[in-house]
């Protein structure tokens, strides 16, 4: 229940973010931290759940549900203010509708997408999708990803030395597909493995 609530205080507090984004440097400042303390969030709720014996298909599934909502919530107001394309967002939502419908149909036959029932069927499925270093590596790279982006905005609205703005937006580009490419990557073995659950 306390997990659960955690991950419905991050959502809430995503949209508040990007509700406040550029009114004042000070607060764009705080915003940033704020980034970074919704992401750090993200593995509390699931260290909470397992210490309280609170571990549930239900949690487990809200939690891919937050994690779902505030990456496209962050990614699609970056692309909005132009400090990425259009294309990431679109690319990383389309890929969790894949994903998650394929969870979905695996779900309703009693699997789950991560734990003693995963319905990922190989070694190497579950290491590129559920192992703990897997999803950390990613976790951090969104995380480091979207406190860039917002650490940039926070530059663009101070005014000083606007002729690093262009290397930086560039740079923000750069680093969000290299993240965009681990996200498609590791969604490759959930269309592997959960393609069955749909034609079964």
């Amino acid at each position: 229940m306390i997990a659960n609530l955690i991950t419905l205080f991050r959502l809430i507090l995503a949209f508040v973010v990007i509700s406040l984004f550029g009114h004042h440097i000070y607060l764009d400042i705080l915003l940033v931290a704020l980034i970074g303390f919704i992401l750090f969030l993200d593995a509390v709720d699931g260290y909470v759940a397992r210490k309280l014996n609170q571990t549930s298909d239900f949690g487990a599934l809200f939690d891919i549900i937050g994690d779902r909502i505030v990456e496209c919530i962050f990614w699609v107001y970056f692309a909005v203010v132009g400090l990425i394309p259009f294309w990431i967002p679109v690319i990383v939502i389309a890929r969790g509708f894949f994903t998650d419908g394929l969870r979905s149909a695996a779900f309703a036959q009693g699997k789950t997408a991560f734990g003693e029932n995963t319905m990922m069927s190989s070694k190497w499925t579950r290491a590129l999708t559920s192992s703990r270093i897997s999803r950390s590596i990613y976790g951090i790279a969104k995380a480091v990803a979207f406190i860039y982006l917002g650490g940039v905005i926070a530059f663009k609205n101070s005014g000083i030395h606007p002729e690093l703005v262009v290397g930086l937006e560039l740079a923000g580009v750069i680093f969000s597909g290299v993240v965009v490419a681990m996200c498609l990557i590791r969604g490759l073995p959930v269309l592997v493995d959960g393609w069955k659950y749909v034609k079964g």
